[in-house]
């Protein structure tokens, strides 16, 4: 059970695993101001979470994750470096499959620190790989630092770019988007509209909750995409290679290596690449071995921007991920007022740890 004693021990224990490796223990509400969520992640963060509506406090959530709390807890605190665990509930709709949790227990290991990305990344994937050893589980990884780095080197409108990034989380939209803006065509329903000298002529009073200057902006925005030119077929092939690439990490580095050639834009993002593999190396992980995904990581929660990874159980493919993490520079910016401290972590979740174990 996702909340048994069995898995609170287990809890208890993995806590104290990453308490001995240096992180500081902390605890965060169970019900969490949703305005920041809904600041971070739109409104399609109402499909995940359950949200409640307080008199006094307003719209709040079930925490559906530790990430963002620890965020603003170490923020205001201003350590440096800092490291922290926690263990507790966390909450998630399950709209597609019923038999998945909606409330269970994670537990956390998170590293504040910059003076070394990449031997901080290798820690956490390798305290994580420590909590899990012995369990049948296979390591997944990616890097979605490269993904982006990409499309903020294509050769297109900032606008455009902009709509990219802000859709890499959800593979659906942003395929579609990369069709459109590589085809140049633009959506039949908004023809009449881009064409017309005056949208407003035949418009008698305003409704909705737009104001005119707010649609006004709209337009003139769809009418500068309308005319800019495509998105050139052999960008568009680099980042389908990107995402289609599917190896060991090792070999996924030396194909970047080669993609890099013809788009230079990646080539940061890859020495960090090499970096972490070789740090990761010294913590003892087989990097020749270690499986890595382009597209890996686009369908969790939007804060993600550098190294992910997961462990999956080997012989349970329908279980859920018994451990996730990855790094989310960006959004400690968005949390810390324009104040920016390096960040990585990762979560195990000890029922499915017990469960595999049980097999």
């Amino acid at each position: 059970m996702p909340t048994s004693p069995e898995t609170l021990t287990e809890a208890r224990r993995l806590r104290d695993l990453f308490a001995a490796k240096g992180g500081r223990v902390i605890k965060a509400d169970v019900l969490q101001p949703a305005g920041t969520l809904l600041d971070l992640y739109g409104e399609d963060i109402r499909a995940r979470s359950y949200l409640t509506a307080d008199p006094l406090r307003g719209e709040m959530v079930l925490r559906p994750d530790f990430t963002v709390p620890v965020v603003q807890m170490h923020m205001e605190s201003r350590a440096d470096p800092a490291r922290y665990t926690y263990s507790g509930k966390v909450f998630r709709k399950q709209e597609e499959d019923e038999t998945r949790a909606n409330e269970y227990v994670q537990v956390g290991y998170e590293v504040f620190d910059g003076q070394n990305p990449a031997a901080a990344d290798a820690e956490v994937f390798a305290a994580i790989a420590d909590g899990l050893s012995g369990l049948p589980v296979r390591a997944a990884t990616g890097d979605i630092g490269v993904l982006m780095a990409a499309v903020r080197g294509l050769n297109t409108t900032d606008a455009r770019k902009a709509a990219l990034l802000r859709h890499i989380w959800r593979p659906a939209r942003f395929r579609a988007l990369l069709k459109r803006f590589g085809s140049g065509a633009v959506a039949p329903s908004r023809v009449a509209l881009l064409a017309a000298d005056d949208p407003f002529a035949s418009v008698t009073s305003d409704i909705g909750l737009r104001s005119r200057a707010e649609v006004e902006a709209r337009i003139a925005a769809l009418r500068a995409d309308a005319v800019a030119p495509p998105i050139a077929k052999d960008e568009i092939g680099l980042i389908d290679a990107i995402l289609n690439l599917r190896e060991t990490a090792t070999n996924v580095l030396s194909a970047l290596r080669d993609i890099a050639v013809d788009m230079p834009a990646i080539g940061d993002a890859v020495t960090r690449m090499d970096a972490r593999l070789a740090a990761l190396d010294a913590r003892g992980v087989d990097v020749a071995a270690l499986e890595f995904e382009g597209s890996y990581g686009r369908t969790s929660l939007e804060y993600y921007d550098g190294f992910v990874f997961g462990f999956y159980a080997v012989d349970r493919p329908e279980l859920p991920p018994v451990a996730t993490g990855g790094r989310y520079d960006a959004l400690t910016a968005q949390l810390g007022q324009g104040r920016a401290v390096p960040a990585v972590g990762g979560v195990i979740r000890p029922d499915l740890a017990l469960e595999i174990r049980t097999c």
